[in-house]
């Protein structure tokens, strides 16, 4: 027998390559922030009154006088262009969960011929590209296309270095001509700035007399995969669906957890290397690295930012990594669950508010029951998980995060907050009316003199938790690898800046009526207590016991699909919040429930049709030329039973028939187009087709286990994970 497929050439050609060379890495003081237009250098660059404004604006949100866009933008200009920069760019984050950018050169020619180089506050402050042509949710038509794009001077604008040349890139919002918002960065700054305005309410309430503004921040883990790019080139469902919608699960996977903070390969250290390199020069705060549960899954961390700033790097670090892992002959894959049977990727969003008086408000300290501006704030998050996790289930659904909710990996698309035995111990007490104090967690101490003792944590983490505290900050650990964290940022501060609200009613009635301010904060966190402290939960989120008792006992939502999940985008509820907190109007929130409910109907519509395509033009042929084979070497069907004891031919045979009679099905299913409603048609492709895709995949991964290797047309699992 011989063949010679696609995977059996990448294998020989992964054999062959030469490693990628890198110089030596520069010293950290002499590459950071390097391309990055910050604070740093425009106090070089600008007069102090402009310098003075535009420093106002990144710290406090203050409004700029166009006359500093004039002088901002000539410095920033000079700056570019001694750098090497011919183009600029207004790059924004249109729904789509990727970046977008249009470049436009800085000269502008003059009579006579001759051309200078033109950079103006007018073309710094305002971009138009096309508003019909990205997704947009109906808010505008095709013969309706302007929209305009605007400088955010609170992100810092940056140089993209690349083979073909360096772009300075601006970071900007994304508006319809009619002034709706169609990015995901304005809805983040209006969340911001409803949950600043609440938190100053509750602040002011609580005594605090100085006050600047309070800010939400982020850092998000970032998982992905690495495979070799020949595999890659090899596996059309990699390249268009993200994920292998075929592939037998290997002898070794991650069964042995020797992968899980491994020694990182060096094929992959240099790469490592070379991409932080990379984000260090944008000033990007890359802090971890490490070898993630899967073979061929790592993990990458940054330290926080300002959630503004965190969101627009997470959307470059995503951008940096594939393009630099494409440099080394890797393809990075961002999806959530690109090889069945092992762990997906996530992202986990580790979210925190505060500012420069008042501190990390969720920092509860040393003894959590007597810092009452963390109890309030910390409360408030509670209740807001409580009436709104229908909406955060909503903002992490994706057709492919679908595949990782609810697995081992993966919380439970159950919303719940874990808050660890410490804290769930003193708001249980809140709600019983009593108040004692906090338990310490006490001393490590392993009896070992060359082994110092240490503080242990008050409480143990959960990692089956979807939203759970870890000492500082709420992690949002649901939130899929290859989205924005634009979404789950806006959710999280809306809902808070609602609770805020909520709790400064309160709590002004409760002093209004004499009471003192400690009496008066402990009545309202015994009201969200009883009101709330369903939500809390800090055992195994993932035991049916648990999912059991959500549902039924705590009236919880348990919400498997995105086409469940998106529905919470259309209740009154959530309607109102972000109508009431100015984040999104009710014609900006259902136009956010059109596009992201078409991009699921997409998603799973592209895969359905690979899988009819590798299933008829791969795998059918594999199998039947292996049949033939097997057929060659006997004089009969009768004498091949007797060599082979009739297993491998019937089995082979009765799958094959199975696999295509199942793609029969699947095309049948997939032609059917007659829905009356967006719900309709992601509920048809939730049940229907993802079933049927199913059934497919289930005999073709058979017949991987009975053809020859040499015949099979598909990279598989061993390779792509282990060589490396």
């Amino acid at each position: 027998m011989s063949g010679n497929t696609a995977r059996i050439q990448a294998i020989q050609d992964i054999s062959k390559r030469t490693p990628y060379q890198t110089s030596m890495p520069e010293p950290l003081s002499k590459i950071w922030a390097s391309d990055v237009f910050n604070l740093v250098k425009m106090e070089e660059a600008l007069s102090k009154n402009a310098y003075k404004s535009m420093k106002n604006a990144v710290e406090t949100g203050a409004p700029l006088e166009p006359a500093v866009a004039d002088v901002v933008a000539a410095a920033m200009k000079e700056w570019a262009i001694g750098k090497g920069v011919k183009f600029f760019s207004h790059i924004f984050y249109p729904m789509t969960n990727v970046t977008a950018e249009k470049h436009d050169g800085f000269i502008a020619t003059k009579p006579g011929g001759n051309a200078i180089s033109e950079f103006t506050g007018s073309l710094l402050i305002k971009g138009e590209p096309d508003g019909s042509s990205f997704p947009n949710g109906s808010l505008r038509m095709t013969n309706a296309a302007r929209g305009y794009t605007a400088w955010d001077p609170t992100s810092p604008a940056y140089i993209m270095q690349t083979d073909n040349g360096a772009t300075l890139m601006i970071p900007s919002v994304f508006m319809s001509w009619t002034g709706e918002a169609l990015d995901k960065k304005i809805p983040l700054l209006r969340s911001n700035s409803a949950m600043n305005k609440a938190a100053q309410k509750v602040l002011s309430l609580m005594g605090e007399t100085e006050i600047s503004n309070v800010s939400s921040s982020c850092g998000a883990e970032q998982e992905y995969f690495l495979i070799d790019t020949h595999f890659a080139n090899a596996r059309p469902d990699l390249l268009l669906a993200g994920r292998t919608l075929f592939g037998a699960a290997p002898a070794k996977g991650q069964q042995f957890d020797d992968h899980y903070f491994g020694a990182i390969p060096a094929r992959v250290q240099v790469f490592m290397q070379d991409f932080e390199d990379k984000l260090y020069k944008l000033g990007i705060p890359a802090k971890t690295h490490h070898n993630e549960v899967a073979p061929g899954q790592f993990e990458i961390a940054p330290y926080f930012e300002s959630a503004n700033v965190a969101a627009d790097h997470q959307q470059l670090m995503m951008t940096i990594m594939q393009s630099t892992a494409k440099k080394h002959g890797f393809h990075c894959l961002l999806h959530e669950k690109p090889f069945a049977g092992l762990n997906g990727s996530g992202k986990h969003v580790n979210w925190s508010i505060g500012n420069t008086t008042q501190g990390n408000l969720l920092d509860p300290g040393n003894t959590p029951d007597k810092n009452l501006n963390f109890m309030l704030f910390c409360g408030a998050v509670i209740r807001g998980v409580h009436l709104y996790g229908p909406l955060l289930r909503a903002v992490i659904a994706s057709a492919s995060n679908d595949h990782r909710l609810g697995a081992n990996e993966a919380p439970p698309a159950i919303l719940s907050v874990y808050l660890g035995d410490q804290l769930e111990g003193v708001f249980n007490d809140i709600k019983d009316g009593k108040v004692t104090a906090s338990i310490d967690g006490g001393d490590m101490d392993l009896g070992l003199s060359q082994i110092l003792s240490f503080k242990r944590d008050p409480g143990d983490r959960n990692r089956t938790s979807p939203f759970a505290f870890t000492g500082n900050r709420f992690e949002f650990r649901a939130v899929g690898s290859s989205q924005s964290v634009s979404g789950p940022l806006v959710a999280m501060n809306t809902m808070l800046a609602d609770s805020l609200n909520w709790i400064a009613d309160k709590l002004k009635v409760e002093l209004d009526a004499g009471k003192n301010l400690a009496d008066g904060v402990l009545s309202v966190l015994k009201e969200i207590m009883s009101l709330h402290g369903n939500v809390i939960f800090g055992g195994d989120g993932y035991s049916p016991e648990w999912h059991k008792m959500a549902v039924e006992e705590r009236g919880l939502k348990n919400i498997p699909t995105t086409a469940d999940a998106l529905l919470a985008l259309r209740e009154e509820s959530v309607i109102d919040l972000f109508k009431n907190t100015g984040v999104l109007s009710p014609v900006e929130l259902e136009s956010r429930f059109e596009v992201y409910s078409e991009q699921y109907i997409l998603s799973i519509g592209v895969e359905a049709d690979l899988v009819v395509d590798l299933a008829t033009t791969r795998i059918y042929p594999a199998s039947m030329k292996y049949l033939s084979e097997l057929s060659e070497t006997t004089t009969s069907m009768a004498d091949l039973k007797i060599k082979l004891g009739g297993a491998i031919i019937e089995a082979l045979a009765s799958e094959t028939d199975n696999m295509m009679a199942a793609v029969k099905k699947l095309k049948e299913a997939k032609a059917k187009h007659d829905f009356d409603s967006a719900e309709a048609h992601m509920k048809y492709c939730a049940d229907t087709i993802r079933a049927l895709m199913d059934e497919v995949r289930t005999h073709a991964d058979m017949l991987e286990s009975i053809v020859a290797d040499d015949l099979w047309p598909l990279p598989k699992y061993q390779e792509m994970l282990f060589i490396k």
